[in-house]
């Protein structure tokens, strides 16, 4: 494999990982630099149980919703418990409600409802079994790596480009309204001004007319006592 592939194991839970700032800041970091997938690892052996496979298919359908990456569903363990029946549930949501039939509780009904709405989420999912301690497998996950990084370039890519440049315009529109606006104030706040000016030049006018017709009055009584 002549491809150099850097795996970065997230810190905590995935899902707090995933729906945290933190976590989106680095996603983010990642995927603007570099083709980036999701590698979502299933503990094989702790998916027999139905009800506990439908739990991280949930998980891993939000955060593939969420980080709207290339997502690659690795089935870990297989040297322990093979994968070939969380494999045949992936694709066929009736055998998975077989092996739910024995189930009678509300998790299980829960489960198979679900089953049926995820079915198109299954339908573009890239799945494939490997053994940390062995080995196998990776060969099939690097060759799926690929894919997926085919993937980023043809389809996220892309759609990163265009949200990056509609962020772009929206910012650009922003500052542009913020400035129509903050010249529409100036505007209105230099014709407070001049109102008042004139107001106050009015009232100075107004002033003295007053006081020149006091003047006059008081003239016209003086001369009318003189004669007096």
């Amino acid at each position: 494999y002549q491809r150099r592939v850097h795996g970065v194991d997230t810190p905590g839970q995935i899902e707090v990982f995933t729906w945290s700032a933190s976590g989106q800041v680095i996603t983010e970091s990642f995927s603007s630099t570099f083709p980036t997938c999701v590698l979502y690892v299933v503990d094989t052996a702790r998916c027999t149980s139905p009800t506990t496979f439908m739990a991280n298919m949930t998980y891993a359908c939000s955060i593939l919703y969420k980080t709207q990456l290339p997502f690659l569903l690795v089935f870990n363990k297989v040297d322990v418990v093979s994968a070939d029946f969380a494999l045949e549930w992936v694709r066929d949501c009736n055998t998975f409600a077989e092996a739910l039939q024995a189930d009678s509780s509300y998790g299980a009904s829960l489960s198979r409802s679900m089953s049926l709405m995820l079915e198109e989420f299954y339908n573009t999912l890239q799945c494939v079994q490997v053994s940390a301690v062995t080995g196998q497998g990776f060969g099939d996950l690097f060759k799926a790596i690929d894919k997926c990084r085919g993937e980023y370039t043809e389809t996220f890519l892309p759609e990163m480009r265009r949200r990056e440049a509609a962020s772009r315009v929206s910012e650009e529109d922003r500052q542009r309204e913020q400035l129509e606006s903050f010249e529409k104030d100036l505007r209105a706040d230099r014709g407070r001004h001049v109102v008042k000016a004139l107001a106050e030049e009015e009232e100075e006018e107004d002033e003295e007319d007053r006081q020149e017709f006091e003047e006059f009055m008081r003239e016209l009584q003086g001369d009318a006592g003189k004669k007096t």
